[in-house]
């Protein structure tokens, strides 16, 4: 069919992800001109290959974003955001958050927010760093049950099953941001969608569409949710959806102004630890 274009669209498997882009994938939009292929993978790949300039449009960690200014800008809707929970350090047994230093934990990217969250926390309580392991974000538990690892720093649906693998919490990254940043009114900032700067004056329609389909799921709830439980990982509808909505809100439809200031002091402590290359300012297309 002449004058369509095809993007391609980057984001995990996970029920988050899938909930907020049920509206594209069931054809559930008109999206004009534009067909969207998914592209399935976990966020550190994505990380990875947008440092590479490879996707059209990619979720991508708050964190990896400092390293691909000069290729993405980010769209307003998409967030993901923790409100006072968040990315968290599990062990089988409690660990105090200063004595995480020197230890070897296992992560899920050295490009995921979470990992730049947790070295700022351990950095704050004395400055010996954390040896980091990356492992499959969907194996850390189970890792750290085996003994093979003391400690697991989690992501996604992890973050509401750890329990029930027997591990208990001992750092949580939603919780420190408050205490450190004493703004309690602030999200924890996580990850977000970006496109690539080649799609230029297009970058506006397309972020609409996107935006179209956020809405569009939260606004038929139960159907998107069902779609998503296709990539549950065995949690139930409950969980499931308990889950969702811990990660599609109204921050994912905008980050809004304390949205922005968040990322922007996260990544401003982050390039004044060392950690990260300086962000002069975040483009969103608008």
């Amino acid at each position: 069919m002449s004058g369509i274009i095809e993007l391609t669209l980057g984001h995990s498997p996970d029920p988050d992800d899938a909930f907020m882009f049920y509206g594209l994938a069931r054809d559930k939009l008109d999206t004009g001109p534009y067909r969207f292929k998914h592209v399935l993978q976990d966020i550190q790949t994505l990380n990875e290959r947008a440092t590479r300039g490879e996707l059209d449009i990619t979720a991508i960690s708050i964190h990896a974003y400092a390293y691909v200014l000069d290729k993405y800008a980010l769209l307003p809707a998409g967030a993901s955001m923790g409100f006072g929970y968040g990315p968290m350090v599990v062990a089988k047994q409690a660990i105090a958050p200063a004595d995480l230093a020197g230890m070897t934990v296992a992560i899920p990217g050295k490009m995921t927010s979470a990992w730049l969250e947790l070295q700022l926390a351990v950095d704050q309580l004395g400055g010996r760093k954390v040896n980091p392991v990356v492992v499959p974000f969907d194996e850390i538990i189970q890792r750290v049950v085996s003994g093979e690892f003391p400690a697991g720093l989690i992501i996604h649906e992890g973050q509401l099953t750890y329990q029930e693998a027997g591990l208990v919490e001992c750092l949580n990254l939603g919780k420190w941001w408050w205490e450190t940043t004493g703004r309690t009114d602030w999200p924890l900032p996580l990850g977000g969608n970006a496109i690539h700067k080649r799609h230029g004056a297009a970058m506006k329609d397309i972020s609409d569409i996107l935006t179209a389909s956020i809405r569009y799921s939260l606004d038929n709830r139960a159907a998107a949710l069902d779609y998503a439980l296709g990539w549950a990982r065995d949690m139930g509808v409950e969980l499931a959806d308990e889950f969702v909505g811990m990660y599609v809100n109204d921050w994912t439809l905008d980050y809004g102004d304390r949205g922005r200031a968040a990322i922007t002091e996260l990544l401003g402590r982050g390039h004044a630890a060392g950690l990260i290359p300086k962000v002069d300012h975040l483009e969103f297309v608008d």
